[in-house]
């Protein structure tokens, strides 16, 4: 009889260890679950300001094609029915995402898909040869006009590299569409938690035993003692204490202000996608819920260049890190303490619903025998 005083030790307190949490507490397992910052829910945690739901780590979107992960999250949390449609801004010219009749439109002044085709059939013509690079690459996908004010700049803030410094491998499509519709996903189902995210995470962690500001890698043993398995989905490289040197990333720095006016910009997400402002985008947090609060806040989000002890949000999956991260899985996979999964652990960019399949398959195999739960997922 062991005296462990938990089944699992989840660490990290994001989607894919809350989604696994759930299931575990539902089949009857004790669960304690460590997160290095001081609240749970990972990127998706939102912070109220001014009653307004601010998503403290980027714009969350919920969107899937998966109708089981979309019964289960609507089993936790009731959804609105935001749909994101965002906008660009080059240099105060507005213009509709994604690419769609709306922004060849006002791009070119015609007003069918056949003009729009033939402008951009006309100037991919450009690249005769396989595509050596990002900016070639997107060229061939989109043409040179919506490349230089749609992707171009934006691209460049984004990984901190010239286009034709970037691999044609990072844009494998971008999506063109010859109708009037500025829906970004191609989803059947979005929408946001109402309430924000915090209802969805707190829903997933209850019946858990929680310590936040805990950094697991500085008392690995301990934390270890306390539970028959341990569900990491942290990094690796910090896991295995940077043995083959470390993974890089893009990370972000967010700036969040009060403004005492009512309607700031008119819409959650407005990227900008000129070189010279130094953000992305801004996003305003009240209309993901169709706020009508007095005031408003908005974020600002800036691209950086990643270095240990900052948050690391975009896995630079290049051939040196790839080959590097395939060094590290090779030792997680002959780890006996440890199971594995999430963004982090795996070295991925991970959309939600990627992220709630994944940890379904976690737990079909690890929580076999609950047949409801097999059902159920």
């Amino acid at each position: 009889m062991s005296n462990k005083k938990y089944d699992y030790v989840i660490i990290g307190a994001g989607l894919f260890g809350g989604v696994f949490a759930h299931f575990a507490v539902k089949q009857g397992k004790k669960c304690l679950v460590v997160e290095k910052r001081p609240q749970i829910g990972g990127n998706l945690y939102c912070e109220d300001i001014e009653d307004i739901h601010v998503h403290k780590y980027g714009a969350h979107i919920f969107h899937t094609s998966n109708k089981k992960v979309w019964h289960f999250v609507n089993s936790l949390a009731e959804f609105n029915r935001y749909t994101n449609s965002p906008v660009a801004n080059y240099h105060g010219e507005i213009y509709n995402m994604p690419f769609n009749m709306n922004t060849f439109s006002k791009m070119w002044g015609i007003a069918t898909p056949d003009e729009a085709k033939k402008i951009i059939e006309d100037q991919k013509k450009q690249i005769t040869e396989e595509p050596k690079n990002l900016e070639e690459q997107a060229i061939s996908l989109v043409g040179t006009d919506i490349y230089e004010k749609l992707v171009k700049g934006y691209t460049e803030k984004q990984w901190g590299r010239d286009c034709k410094d970037l691999p044609a491998f990072i844009i494998r499509r971008l999506p063109v569409r010859y109708t009037y519709d500025n829906n970004y996903f191609n989803d059947l189902y979005q929408g946001i938690p109402i309430g924000g995210y915090n209802v969805l995470i707190n829903k997933l962690f209850e019946g858990c035993d929680i310590r936040t500001n805990v950094d697991y890698n500085k008392q690995r043993e301990t934390i270890d003692a306390l539970g028959e398995k341990v569900l990491y989905t942290g990094t690796l490289d910090s896991l295995y204490d940077y043995c083959y040197g470390k993974l890089e990333y893009r990370s972000l720095k967010f700036e969040t202000e009060v403004l005492d006016q009512e309607n700031y910009q008119g819409v959650a997400v407005m990227n900008f996608t000129d070189r010279e402002t130094p953000y992305t985008r801004i996003i305003e947090h009240k209309h993901f819920e169709f706020g009508t609060q007095e005031k408003t806040v908005i974020t600002k989000e800036y691209p950086q260049t990643w270095a240990p002890g900052m948050e690391p949000y975009y896995p630079m999956n290049d051939e040196k890190n790839q080959s590097l991260f395939e060094k590290y899985k090779a030792l997680a996979d002959q780890d006996k303490k440890r199971i594995f999964g999430g963004r982090l652990a795996e070295y991925k960019y991970y959309d939600m619903d990627k992220v709630i399949e994944s940890a379904f398959e976690l737990v079909k195999k690890e929580l076999e025998g609950a047949t409801e739960l097999n059902e159920e997922v």
